[in-house]
């Protein structure tokens, strides 16, 4: 007996050590790994922040309006817009989306920098706003007023075959995009940064998210 429960305490021990062992290694890979990931974050947002303003603009540090990151912009030293991140719940996680104004508030570009709707359906939201074939659902180049709505609540943009919840969520983060961007007045600002890198553009099984 007194055999057997030495056996088991060292099973028990042996199990503790190995837990500790393969917890620590899981811990070392995540911190290795987390800084390159985090650089591919930062590369992409960068990378996004130059595909939505016009080409050889200067971007400032990015100051923080309600809540969002507003990169605003000059081109050859008067005012061209602004880059600005901003985010929304959609249908299966967070959309988070870096949007392009001109100066005028209309609408140059957006880039999706992550997604996690509905492949197929919801995941269209990456160039689904921006077919210039299709004016019914195409958000680019049109004067943004911070009231963007789907057709099927009133509004005059088509929403997403099938993916409703994505397409409003992903208006919704438009509309706050442009409000974070009219809070201030946009003008030239001092230490601009300028970024000349080139850029790539970026781009639900059948469920209904309806």
């Amino acid at each position: 007996m007194e055999k057997l429960q030495s056996s088991f305490k060292n099973m028990v021990l042996s199990l503790v050590i190995i837990s500790v062992v393969a917890a620590g290694a899981l811990a070392g890979v995540y911190l290795l790994t987390l800084g390159n990931i985090n650089a591919q974050k930062k590369a992409k947002q960068q990378a996004a922040i130059l595909n939505v303003l016009p080409q050889g603009a200067e971007i400032a540090e990015p100051e923080e309006v309600n809540g969002l990151l507003v990169y605003r912009a000059t081109l050859n030293g008067e005012p061209a817009g602004a880059a600005v991140q901003t985010e929304e719940e959609g249908f299966s996680g967070p959309q988070k989306i870096m949007v392009g104004f001109d100066a005028e508030g209309n609408i140059l570009n957006y880039v999706v920098l992550e997604q996690t709707e509905t492949p197929g359906l919801g995941s269209h939201i990456e160039e689904w706003f921006k077919n210039a074939d299709k004016p019914g659902q195409n958000i680019v180049g049109r004067k943004a007023t911070g009231a963007f709505v789907v057709s099927k609540d009133g509004g005059d943009v088509d929403a997403i075959t099938a993916a409703t919840i994505s397409s409003r969520a992903f208006l919704k983060a438009i509309n706050k995009a442009y409000a974070a961007f009219k809070n201030g007045e946009v003008q030239a600002h001092t230490g601009a940064s300028q970024l000349n890198k080139e850029v790539e553009p970026q781009e639900e099984t059948e469920v209904t998210n309806e």
